[in-house]
């Protein structure tokens, strides 16, 4: 918690000010307490004689605050005296309550704003093999609920926290007015309360962590069952994911009602033993009260200021316990800002201002960091060197490495020996914004946001003006079925795009690379999941995407690679030919097999 706090010392102010009138809050209940001596011994007994009304002593200092002086009120009636001042102590007290309210939530939600703005941009910069350590739900949850676990503590909670603590030292301050002897063996009590409540926090705070760790795995069955509700509902599975939902959602019911049990034993047990005090307390005061040594105002009002300390007492507990369920998520929040992603800009890294002659692959070799030690490297000393303009095309079985191959030129992952250059830059030697920025994609499952058509066109140049996204759109033959629909370029498409086909997808897919205008194209199954009519349209919306570009093609289908400048077939993480079309298939070899596999699959579907 202390990460937390130290977030809000940067609107330091306002934290200052925030302090300042949750003390005057505690000064007010001190008063309040204070209020009750006067009003029973003089308002109540009206036959005393005094008129100074000494509300407060120092006696150090042999001072003495008068009621008479406070308010500026020229009467001598004791009870407008006692009145005013309950008045003018209430109308300060919430008025100085709403102000520090204020402004430690004020503090407090500035602090969690940034708070999440930071986990969500260090989210954002980590590489690929932390999401896929971590799930989609279980990252929203740690961005969500558990960073509103801290917001309740240092905002809601914070303000409880400096109003009961200030209370609480007023308070004590009028006990120890009255008869510090007595109010000593008051608060003897504190012991017992204290320490059982610190070992209890450690317990709320790994309890807190487990209910955590539920809600996340409740978000992740949730999330994959709205993302994949077509296939739940083909497969009659709605009994299934309802079950894994009902067991998630029962586990973080129990995580949270042992939580429960844990936060509220404290506040009866405080009752308990305040009821002893009060009972031996009133044993002494009758005794004292015979024998004329204390009145019974100040009795009274020394065991209401006690009973007022035992409230802030039970809330400082229980905020101590919220404080440590804070905590708990603080852990999860923490565990992601601290993790360094493996890929990232070294210091001193250059700028790559445009490319314009090749790309070298040099004795790569790469494994998946969350691969086994036992399983081969997907890519094994692979060399090869791809021209500017050129179009090379990746072929090979499943698992060849053609994706890995991909993903490895924009810095989705280092490779674990060898090197990637650019122009003759190793990658890791260049700012990643820079080496992105020269490279386009378009890949078979192609990721379209809950926006409009011309926001997901522009997605790779924001700002873009209206005229380069229809000109782009033209390029990728999307025009048409834009202007069909109901709001044409202003049209929101729905999550993923779901509002569109396969084919209009893929052609905004196309749409966003051609006014991406990056020299460097990698085109990953492009066009295995469409229909033979969308199949023909996305292609030659590929073909101009493909003009005067260096264009890296993966497919599985062999006809859409023909044209390539070059071939190069993949196995096992290794180049094992290379070469046109032509010239592959007079060699044999894998390239031939996978030709004549394709053939014989396509004249079995047209005879059947």
């Amino acid at each position: 918690m202390k990460r937390v706090l130290r977030l809000g010392l940067r609107y330091w102010p306002s934290l200052l000010l925030s302090v300042f009138f949750m003390a005057i809050v505690g000064i007010c209940q001190a008063a309040m307490a204070l209020l009750i001596k006067p009003l029973l011994d003089r308002v109540l007994n009206p036959s005393g004689a005094e008129t100074n009304l000494a509300v407060l002593e120092v006696p150090i200092f042999n001072w003495q605050i008068h009621l008479e002086n406070i308010l500026p009120l020229q009467v001598q009636n004791i009870w407008a005296l006692v009145a005013a001042g309950i008045l003018l102590v209430f109308a300060i007290k919430g008025v100085c309550d709403y102000i520090g309210n204020y402004l430690i939530n004020h503090v407090g939600l500035h602090a969690i704003t940034d708070l999440r703005q930071r986990v969500f941009d260090h989210v954002l910069r980590q590489d690929t093999s932390f999401f896929e350590a971590n799930s989609t739900g279980r990252l929203m949850s740690s961005v969500m609920n558990d960073i509103e676990k801290i917001q309740v503590a240092i905002s809601h909670m914070l303000a409880d926290w400096l109003r009961q603590s200030f209370s609480a030292i007023g308070l004590l301050a009028v006990l120890i007015r009255h008869d510090w002897k007595l109010a000593l063996f008051s608060l003897t009590v504190l012991p017992f309360v204290m320490i059982p409540t610190a070992r209890l926090g450690r317990r709320i705070r790994r309890t807190t962590r487990s209910a955590q760790d539920d809600a996340a795995q409740l978000n992740h069955i949730l999330q994959e069952a709205i993302s994949g509700q077509q296939v739940v509902r083909s497969f009659n599975a709605e009994p299934v994911e309802s079950s894994r939902f009902h067991k998630a959602a029962d586990l973080l019911r129990r995580s949270n009602l042992r939580y429960v049990a844990q936060q509220a034993l404290p506040s009866p047990v405080i009752e308990f033993l305040g009821a002893l005090t009060i009972v031996g307390l009133i044993g002494y005061a009758r005794t004292q009260i015979q024998a004329g040594q204390m009145t019974a105002g100040e009795f009274t009002s020394f065991v209401i200021a006690l009973l007022m300390l035992y409230e802030p007492v039970k809330r400082l507990t229980g905020i101590h316990n919220i404080f440590q369920q804070a905590t708990g998520s603080a852990q999860r929040v923490f565990e992601y800002l601290d993790l360094e992603p493996r890929v990232a800009n070294k210091p001193d890294a250059t700028t790559l201002a445009s490319f314009h002659d090749s790309i070298r692959f040099e004795g790569v070799r790469f494994r998946y960091p969350t691969s086994s030690p036992d399983q081969p490297d997907i890519l094994k000393q692979l060399d090869l060197e791809v021209q500017a303009g050129e179009v090379i095309a990746l072929v090979g079985p499943s698992g060849a490495g053609k994706t890995t191959f991909a993903s490895l030129l924009p810095r989705l992952y280092d490779p674990i020996a060898g090197r990637i250059l650019i122009d003759g830059h190793d990658l890791r030697d260049l700012t990643m914004h820079s080496l992105r920025a020269q490279i386009s994609s378009v890949a078979q499952d192609t990721f379209l946001f809950d926006d409009t058509v011309a926001n997901n066109i522009r997605y790779g140049r924001p700002g873009a003006p209206m005229a380069d996204v229809e000109s782009a759109a033209s390029t990728a033959l999307a025009d048409e079925f834009i202007a069909r629909m109901p709001e044409g370029y202003d049209t929101r498409i729905g999550e993923r795009g779901v509002k569109l086909s396969g084919g209009q997808r893929q052609r905004l897919a196309i749409a966003r690379a051609v006014l991406r205008d990056a020299p460097i194209l990698i085109l990953d199954e492009a066009t295995s999941h469409l229909d033979a009519e969308s199949e023909v349209l996305v292609q030659k919306a590929l073909a101009n995407l493909m003009a005067q570009r260096t264009v890296i093609v993966i497919a599985h289908r062999l006809s859409t690679i023909r044209r390539a400048n070059r071939i190069i077939v993949l196995d096992q993480g290794e180049v094992v030919q290379s070469g046109t079309h032509e010239e592959l298939l007079g060699q044999g070899g894998l390239y031939a097999r996978l030709h004549e596999l394709q053939f014989q699959e396509s004249a079995t579907l047209e005879n059947s």
